[in-house]
């Protein structure tokens, strides 16, 4: 059974950091593309970053410059590291796995993300 378990999420100032981190489970994780993508309320989930089976990374243009991606393949870990958080990256973050050149896509439960001003 597949399973991703983001935690990490909380409360936090502007400009402060998080780290979420993502549990991957009943994969090949090496397998897969990982990705972390953002909902807020009223509005579909868009991708926040990714890193592939290669390590080739990208990140949205919203991220770009603030927020780190990394997976630890020996440990089936999905990390996003968050520095300079703004009210605007409210949001619930989820962790994606997709299992390479297949449609099989796998979501964790999401981990909420509070920015205050």
């Amino acid at each position: 059974q597949v399973q991703l378990v983001e935690s990490g999420g909380g409360l936090v100032q502007r400009g402060g950091s998080l780290r979420l981190s993502c549990a991957a489970s009943g994969i090949t994780f090496g397998g897969h593309t990982m990705s972390w993508y953002r909902q807020t309320p009223g509005n579909q989930r868009e991708l926040v970053a990714e890193v592939y089976t290669s390590g080739t990374v990208m990140y949205a243009d919203s991220a770009q410059g603030r927020f780190t991606v990394a997976r630890d393949s020996a440990k089936n870990m999905l990390y996003l590291l968050m520095n300079n958080l703004k009210p605007e990256d409210t949001a619930v973050y989820y962790c994606k796995a997709q299992r390479v050149g297949t449609p099989d896509v796998y979501w964790g439960q999401g981990t909420q993300v509070t920015v205050s001003p």
